[in-house]
């Protein structure tokens, strides 16, 4: 169960009600805590006769006495109780002797002629003063609510300037992995260096810079490294902070950054998730839209045509990954005109990340991080920095000095396959047709000649469901793949279910996912690669996929006849059952190797590549 995090002390209000209790004291104290109470003159006289008086203050105005106390006192309270006052007004033209005479004559003390507070100093203290200071307060709070985006402070910008004084410097030295995206914006650093060089030639600076791809890339980093190179400060907001439940709020924000911008060029404006402010305003991608969006949307085009980057110095930059929802109007030269792909790495570019991340870890000399970069195919930037992370805690798990090899072999594992299950206890039977499975998968893939290598396999439960799992991992990057290709990968994918009918004679649900991957790879063959001798090089259905995303948010648009689509599954199926008769086949023939690879993953749990391809080739 995580910690409770413990609540935060709301400062501004504890300190405005200590404030207003302290003024309300000092007001009492000083106004009303003390003052004698009024008496008609005849009445003091009175008491003074009576011997209730113990002492007088006289002034020219008033009398003020302190009343004997009538019994002594006894308790600690009764001691520390302050004396009865009384004051009375004199009479205008009574002889101040006799008053003297009588005060004498009963034994009471005079302290003598005392000196009245004047009323213009009782006016400050009691109500100039502590209004004063609560105002004051109050105008602090006001302000400290106003930096901190209060009712006060809508139409500013939130948005977060580092400059070279900043701590988090970064260049192109802490990039790597995005060499094409580096040098696309290696010549907006030298503008912003040398902007003469330019002016000169006449050619003008790209206003704005877009840049896509898929999250974790280093799109962000990229912008910062930009504004690191040139020395210029670096304005960075999110897109979703400019909107705000009032209409309006956007547009004076988007007004406030250009403005302050303005004042600090050259420098960069970098807008991070462009997209929740620059949806398409018609179509589908607008359903859902609402009026301060478009404002927002409005006001952004309205002052990127309202400064000339090469006279300004102000150059705006933006990411997203989902340019395919972005307004037209907004990604037209002369706004963002130049559009950077920041794309997921390849093996080189995964291997410098790793160096990158690396430099501030204790690393083992024997780690091979070219071996580690081609285990991690598809990984981003981010990706391969958790992959750092998770090595280095594996070494703390284990109290280990130094990061080695097994520790990024077991992060690669957690990252890629989940967690360890071996609290999770299999009956025999199902360890054993487990085994099996995981046999077939191997075997087919040792047996195939386009199969992706192996490079483990194992049968110990993972966190993301699967009770066994076949690494195949590519010795190179792929960017096309031929039909014997899929082919073959359609086999090793249905050999796990093929072991399972050989050995066991009976079905399980443990072939789920296989075969889902299975018919979706053959029906990409039918209806996008053109790979189907009946139906011939067309496409069928029109899938609305994002570009960088996995996510469709249109579905598929049917474009083809019942008939044709009767001929679809036809050939679906065709591919699927040939290639598990394949299967079957070939797990028939080596069926000792099978049984081999079955018994010793029963024993050790884990079989490496090296222990496998012996065991196949035997």
């Amino acid at each position: 169960m995580p910690e409770a995090q413990p609540r935060k002390v709301p400062w501004p209000t504890l300190l405005f009600f200590v404030g207003f209790v302290g003024l309300t004291i000092v007001q009492t104290y000083f106004v009303q805590q003390g003052a004698p109470k009024k008496l008609p003159y005849s009445e003091l006289v009175d008491l003074i006769e009576q011997n209730k008086v113990g002492e007088v203050e006289v002034d020219e105005d008033a009398v003020i006495a302190t009343l004997r106390e009538e019994k002594p006192a006894v308790t600690k309270e009764e001691k520390e109780k302050p004396p009865q006052r009384v004051i009375a007004t004199r009479i205008p033209g009574l002889d101040p002797g006799k008053l003297v005479a009588l005060i004498e004559s009963h034994g009471v003390k005079v302290r003598g002629r005392i000196e009245r507070t004047p009323w213009w100093e009782s006016f400050l203290i009691g109500w100039v003063l502590p209004i004063g200071l609560m105002f004051a307060v109050w105008s602090y709070l006001g302000r400290r609510a106003s930096r901190r985006g209060g009712p006060l402070s809508f139409g500013r910008s939130r948005v977060k300037v580092y400059d070279r004084a900043a701590t988090e410097h970064v260049t192109f030295e802490d990039v790597a992995g995005v060499d094409e995206a580096e040098a696309e914006l290696v010549e907006v650093v030298d503008y912003l260096k040398n902007p003469a060089k330019y002016k000169a030639i006449g050619a003008r600076i790209p206003k704005g810079v877009l840049l896509l791809g898929p999250p974790g890339t280093g799109k962000t980093l990229l912008a910062k490294a930009v504004a690191g190179e040139a020395e210029v400060a670096f304005f960075s907001m999110s897109g979703s902070d400019f909107v705000e439940m009032f209409v309006g709020v956007g547009a004076a924000r988007i007004r406030d950054l250009f403005e302050q911008a303005k004042q600090r060029a050259p420098c960069i404006v970098f807008i991070d998730e462009l997209d929740a402010i620059g949806k398409s305003r018609g179509g589908i991608a607008a359903m859902g839209s609402n009026d301060e969006r478009e404002q927002t949307l409005n006001q952004l085009l309205v002052e990127m045509d309202g400064f000339d980057a090469a006279n300004v110095g102000v150059v705006i930059m933006a990411a997203t990954n989902r340019p395919e929802v972005l307004d037209q109007a907004l990604i037209r030269a002369g706004r963002f005109d130049r559009q950077v792909l920041v794309d997921r790495p390849d093996v080189g570019g995964r291997t410098e990340i790793l160096k990158v991340h690396s430099r501030k870890v204790m690393l083992d000399k024997t780690v091979d991080l070219e071996v580690i970069a081609q285990r991690t195919p598809g990984m981003t930037g981010a990706d391969l920095a958790n992959l750092v992370n998770e090595a280095a805690l594996s070494a703390a798990r284990r109290n280990g000095k130094i990061i080695e090899g097994r520790d990024f072999e077991e992060a690669t594992d957690r990252i890629q396959l989940g967690l360890k299950k071996k609290g999770r206890i299999m009956r025999p039977e199902e360890k054993r047709r487990v085994a099996y499975h995981e046999s077939g998968h191997t075997l087919i893939a040792l047996s195939v000649p386009n199969a992706d290598p192996v490079h483990r396999v194992t049968i110990i439960p993972r966190s993301i469901g699967a009770l066994g799992v076949t690494l195949q991992l590519p010795t190179e990057e792929r960017y096309l793949m031929t039909k014997d290709e899929l082919l073959d990968r359609i086999c090793v994918m249905l050999g796990g279910r093929a072991a399972e009918e050989i050995v066991q004679g009976n079905l399980s649900t443990g072939a789920q996912n296989d075969l889902e991957r299975a018919t979706e790879t053959a029906r990409q063959m039918v209806c996008r690669f053109g790979m189907s001798e009946k139906l011939g090089p067309l496409t069928y259905g029109k899938q609305s996929n994002s570009r960088f995303l996995d996510t469709p948010f249109g579905g598929e648009e049917r474009n083809f006849s019942d008939e044709t689509g009767r001929v679809i599954d036809q050939e679906v199926r065709e591919l699927i059952e040939t290639q598990y008769a394949r299967a079957l086949s070939l797990l028939r023939e080596k069926k000792v190797a099978l049984e081999t690879i079955a018994e010793r993953l029963l024993k050790v749990e884990t079989l490496e590549r090296t222990e496998l391809e012996a065991i196949a080739n035997a």
